[in-house]
């Protein structure tokens, strides 16, 4: 009834073909890291290194990377999470149909974590430089944990009952941090562990932390899920498991997760030191930046332990799969949580945060017959106020009962369905000078930048072209017009100077020196360009992009180049656009200046040289043949 340790799964996806072990001594420096990514691409399996370069730990990769598998890994107990959603939605449920909530008791149980005396996490002391030191990308500071599990209690409140686990980003190693003693803590807003390094502040104590790697694969996706603050993620993860968690309790210290591979305690430090580059899910580098530091006193590992690693970049990546579990699991609160919304979806091809699409109702009113967006702003509004909800820069919302069953992750239909009515005079709501996600560098600072809502309702006012003229008149610097989806054309724009480059040592002057450029002078001559007979007026999404071609390429492409590279208040713009009683609209065609610019962060690449071992390994009688290739 699900696994209660890392190694227990390990067995049983080698004895199901989906897992296997290679010998092979591969350095954990870019190569491990490069093997994972064609491993997710190619669907291929998990794949357990028993002999890394530089390290006495096995590493495993590719875990969650398929869908498959992870059905697999929690076979038992899916189901079972799914009907304690069902009750929390409809507690009259289980008078209802008693035969399919018999269990639900017993599972309630399994969700509380138990106090046990010892467990196997601390069974071996090791010096912090042992472990496993895992490097992603070229660029990045040093080696990062990527599947952390990091623990905190309340300081007002000790004990795991309000408790926080989260994925946070942690950096082993490089910067200044002391090789012995320090590790680096990034987390961002909205995580619940800043609420109790908040209170541990104002109480004026430190605050302890315990990150763990490894045990049940449950652990890992609870720390990632997006629950409601007060709900401890222990209780999801014992769900999740099929058994409570158990956690080694000591006078003065917090609970230990007594099934872990690997466990590192310590304290957050006064101060700060600077952490990263580290190459993020948005498919760019997080540039250096100031966070808090973890002093590290004791790292334990388990008999047997093994090192579960991924890897974050422009997605999709493994850590897509989290995504697509977690709205298994939690899309059917979505109506309770936020009334009249039917389906939210956070883009994992934009990089999760960026963009957010939404299918809500006009229900009000019924008899008067109207297009103006009026419930669907409120549901917005909730929606821009539900944790981690919050950091979404685009918001795209739509009128469900306009096209009954519209789900808001079928891409494609609702793009269409959108730009079929919308009206960017009326339909366009802006919020400036506000906060976005931390790793989102196309705004005005850090966090900081702004968010647009577009909400669209009523019958269709368009019909979306497909098919441009051979000929398109543009203004000097503008070229190579290309279809991307119905109703969407992407044209190169004058390459703006200089370029992104991985370096920041002055981020604040960068930022400054951006928010004088006028790169919106470019996006006016374009704009004017487009009178009322031009071939671009009757399609109503133009974006500005470095390379069409690419943009045109997929739909993944698109979204990721348009949502990632723009920040609405400075990068939308309008054909014949104005402002009215404070309302910004245009008549024609919405552009999206979509180019890279110099206060953006590179795009993460692989090292070409690493992808050359690795190709080699592949090759017949190698290590990996028939694994990759």
């Amino acid at each position: 009834m699900g696994f209660r340790s890392l190694q227990d799964c390990v067995r049983a996806l080698e004895a199901a073909g989906e897992l296997v072990v290679v010998d092979h001594p591969v350095d954990p420096r870019l190569e491990i890291a490069a093997i994972q990514r064609r491993l997710f691409r190619a669907g291929g399996p998990a794949v357990l290194f028993r002999h890394p370069r530089d390290t006495a730990f096995p590493i495993l990769v590719n875990l969650y990377g398929t869908r498959r598998r992870v059905e697999r890994i929690f076979a038992d107990t899916l189901d079972r999470v799914r009907r304690l959603v069902e009750l929390k939605i409809d507690p009259q449920a289980a008078l209802q149909r008693p035969w399919r909530y018999w269990r639900a008791p017993l599972d309630a149980l399994t969700m509380l974590p138990r106090s046990v005396g010892h467990g196997p996490a601390l069974g071996h002391a090791i010096p912090l430089d042992r472990l496993p030191q895992v490097v992603s990308w070229p660029g990045d500071g040093g080696p990062f944990i990527t599947l952390p599990a990091v623990y905190t209690e309340d300081p007002a409140a000790p004990g795991t009952r309000h408790s926080n686990l989260g994925m946070y980003r942690v950096q082993l190693a490089g910067n200044a941090y002391d090789p012995h003693h320090e590790v680096g803590l990034h987390y961002q807003l909205h995580r619940g562990i800043g609420i109790h390094h908040r209170r541990a502040l104002d109480r004026g104590e430190s605050l302890r932390v315990v990150i763990t790697v490894g045990g049940a694969p449950a652990l890992a996706v609870a720390a990632m899920m997006p629950l409601p603050e007060g709900l401890s993620e222990l209780t999801f993860a014992g769900a999740l498991a099929g058994h409570r968690i158990p956690m080694v309790r000591r006078p003065g210290r917090p609970a230990v997760y007594a099934d872990a591979d690997f466990a590192i305690e310590g304290t957050i430090l006064p101060g700060t030191k600077p952490e990263g580059p580290f190459g993020d899910h948005l498919g760019y580098y997080a540039r250096q930046h100031e966070f808090p530091v973890l002093h590290v006193d004791h790292v334990w590992h388990r008999p047997g332990a093994i090192w579960p690693a991924t890897v974050v970049g422009r997605p999709p990546q493994e850590d897509t799969l989290f995504g697509w579990l977690v709205h298994e699991l939690t899309g059917p609160i979505i109506p309770t949580v936020l009334p009249g919304v039917t389906s939210v979806h956070a883009v994992d091809a934009a990089g999760v945060h960026p963009l957010l699409l939404a299918v809500g109702s006009e229900r009000y009113l019924p008899w008067r017959r109207s297009d103006r967006p009026a419930e669907l702003l409120t549901q917005a509004a909730a929606i821009l106020g539900q944790g981690q909800l919050s950091l979404a820069k685009y918001l795209l919302v739509v009128n469900g009962l306009d096209a009954p069953g519209l789900d808001a992750h079928d891409v494609p239909a609702f793009l269409h369905h959108l730009l079929e009515r919308v009206d960017w005079r009326r339909d366009c709501h802006f919020h400036t000078e506000t906060t976005i996600d931390t790793l989102d560098y196309s705004g005005s600072g850090f966090n900081a930048g702004s968010k647009l809502v577009v909400a669209g309702r009523g019958p269709a006012v368009r019909a979306l072209p497909r098919e441009l003229p051979a000929a398109v008149p543009l203004p000097p610097g503008f070229s190579t017009p290309r279809v991307c989806r119905p109703g969407i054309v992407a044209l190169a724009g004058p390459a703006v100077e200089p370029r992104p480059v991985l370096a920041a040592p002055d981020e604040e002057s960068i930022w400054k020196r951006c928010a004088a450029a006028d790169w919106g002078a470019d996006i006016d001559r374009l704009t004017a360009a487009i009178g009322s007979d031009h071939p671009l007026r009757p399609w109503p999404l133009v974006v500005v992009v470095d390379d069409p071609d690419f943009a045109a390429a997929s739909l993944d492409n698109f979204l990721w180049v348009t949502f990632t590279r723009s920040n609405p208040a400075a990068d939308v713009h309008g054909v014949e656009a104005g402002v009215r009683h404070k309302h910004w609209g245009c008549r024609g065609p919405l552009v999206i200046d979509a180019r890279l610019k110099p206060h953006h962060a590179p795009p993460v690449e692989e090292d070409a040289e690493v992808g050359v071992r690795i190709d080699a390994l592949c090759r017949r009688g190698g290590p990996l043949a028939g694994i990759l290739g």
